[in-house]
């Protein structure tokens, strides 16, 4: 189609169990909605409609040239108010309040050429987050200096890179999820909050294991790579929680208990459910919960949970933080002991840890 980038990918579809499908999308670009630059045009009182339109209502003094506006006359429009300055040398063409994409393209053009939304904003742009991010992260080239003080309201980060995990299409210009979420991988404080970011992209169907793993491989350097490629091969599984993460390697594998199926799919009368862990072969299931406290209508809706999976003749076994941290060896033996009664023949074994409950239990 004239006018238009067009890019295929490959996403996980929801209706067809996790199966992937090819996906169009098309984006207007720069070219059809501007036409070619035109360094010649002749000023004019009334800047080119396009332009604004592909940017949010924004235009920057230094575009003024392309769309045959001037400078004066842009201060002009903020003096009678018809405009207004969001950032230093950065206008609005409108006196209402502005719109959050309106406040993205003004922060991209103040940091100049090549700047593109990044970590929070961009996990804001592709639905990694709810609620908007009180700062507004942007990457520029590393051999761009955008400022030499501070932006307020901007944090900036440079990467060599930037060419090739900005995203072929999407307005205003923003890295690809995968790249995304490795750029918040490299700065989360803690592993578990790294994973988190991985589950909230892959659950929220924005992308696959697959592809992040392949971004992870054409970068240098990244952070956890040797953790983060097996917790890749877990949330390929189905273990799409921290929680989940954390019974996986510190309660089920280290002491070794079978393999559980990971949201596991039971019919009930009144539709569908999913189980966080569940031995099949041995009518046991596992729910994690990471709550300190519950509200008393979530308190009902697990034990109801809890009695329909009774009434399948599956055991319910339900952990929270406590479980799965300081008690995880203790947790182990718990459901060592509920498979065992339900035929389970294996050998539990203690964890790397000196003061392992099970070590102990043993000698």
């Amino acid at each position: 189609m004239r006018g238009y980038t067009t890019v295929e990918t490959i996403e996980p579809y929801l209706s067809t169990g996790g199966r992937s499908r090819r996906v169009v999308h098309r984006f207007p670009n720069a070219t059809a909605l501007l036409g070619p630059a035109r360094h010649d045009k002749p000023m004019s009182s009334e800047p080119d409609s396009h332009r604004l339109a592909l940017q949010a209502e924004v235009i920057a003094r230094r575009q003024g040239a392309e769309v045959g506006i001037g400078p004066d006359t842009m201060r002009s429009k903020v003096r009678n108010g018809r405009w207004q300055r969001l950032q230093r040398g950065v206008y609005a063409a409108l006196s209402g309040e502005p719109t959050r994409e309106t406040e993205l393209w003004a922060a991209l053009l103040r940091a100049g050429p090549g700047a593109v939304l990044s970590h929070q904003t961009a996990a804001e742009r592709h639905g990694l987050i709810d609620e908007p991010s009180s700062l507004i992260t942007i990457t520029v080239p590393a051999s761009r200096s955008p400022a030499r003080m501070k932006i307020p309201g901007i944090v900036i980060h440079r990467s060599d890179a930037i060419l090739q995990t900005r995203h072929p299409a999407m307005l205003p210009p923003c890295t690809r999820v995968e790249d995304t979420v490795l750029d918040l991988i490299q700065t989360a404080a803690s592993f578990d909050d790294a994973y988190a970011w991985i589950c909230r992209a892959i659950g929220r169907r924005r992308t696959t294991a697959d592809r992040i793993r392949h971004a992870m491989d054409a970068r240098k350097k990244t952070r956890w790579r040797q953790e983060l490629t097996v917790a890749l091969g877990d949330a390929d599984d189905g273990v799409l929680s921290v929680l989940e993460y954390r019974y996986v390697h510190r309660v089920e594998r280290p002491h070794g208990l079978p393999t559980a199926r990971r949201q596991a799919r039971i019919g009930q009368r009144t539709g569908h459910r999913y189980l966080d862990n569940l031995y099949e072969e041995y009518g046991v299931c596992v729910e994690l919960d990471g709550t300190a406290a519950h509200p008393a209508d979530e308190q009902w809706r697990d034990k109801r949970r809890d009695n329909a999976n009774a009434v399948r003749g599956i055991v319910t076994l339900r952990f929270g933080l406590p479980e799965l941290g300081d008690r995880s060896c203790e947790a182990a033996a718990d459901v060592a002991a509920v498979l065992r009664q339900h035929a389970w023949s294996g050998s539990l074994h203690p964890c790397a840890r000196p003061t392992c409950w099970v070590r102990e239990g043993i000698s």
